[in-house]
């Protein structure tokens, strides 16, 4: 007949969810020992030591870090005199699912300003747009020019 070994320590999740009591008390046992995170200690009858089992087990609190959210990267269209305007709007509502509406604004700033913001994103999603873009135009013979800064 095979043992099984039992684990030395074992998490308790006594009256809520993720270890905590409706005080907020997250509790350890090994052995016949329990011990919660305010330092009091209760005794289990049910359960024997064995050698080598430790008495108490202090549960530490564990604080999260707060994770930074990602920087932002502005994708830039950029006027040229070849791109043909239908194809710019084409662009906008094919890759960035623009309306016709804004698409055609924001081509309308492109051809004023000479360069427009089409959209912000993470470092990734603006990366794949720009490489959209440049490949789109590429295949269709245009020399339609997309870049991402900083924000």
């Amino acid at each position: 007949m095979a043992q099984y070994a039992e684990p030395r320590s074992t998490f308790v999740q006594p009256f809520g969810r993720r270890g905590l009591s409706s005080r907020g008390k997250a509790f350890i046992f090994s052995g016949t020992t329990i011990r919660n995170s305010f330092a009091s200690v209760v005794t289990n009858p049910h359960m024997t030591n064995r050698p080598g089992d430790r008495e108490e087990v202090e549960l530490g609190v564990k604080t999260r870090p707060r994770t930074q959210r990602p920087p932002m990267y502005k994708v830039l269209l950029l006027n040229d005199d070849f791109t043909p305007m239908e194809f710019v709007v084409h662009v906008l509502e094919r890759l960035f699912n623009m309306s016709h509406a804004q698409a055609i604004e924001i081509m309308l700033t492109v051809h004023r300003k000479g360069v427009a913001v089409v959209g912000v994103f993470s470092h990734e999603i603006a990366e794949t747009k720009v490489a959209q873009v440049m490949e789109l135009a590429r295949r269709q013979q245009h020399p339609l020019q997309c870049t991402m800064e900083k924000e």
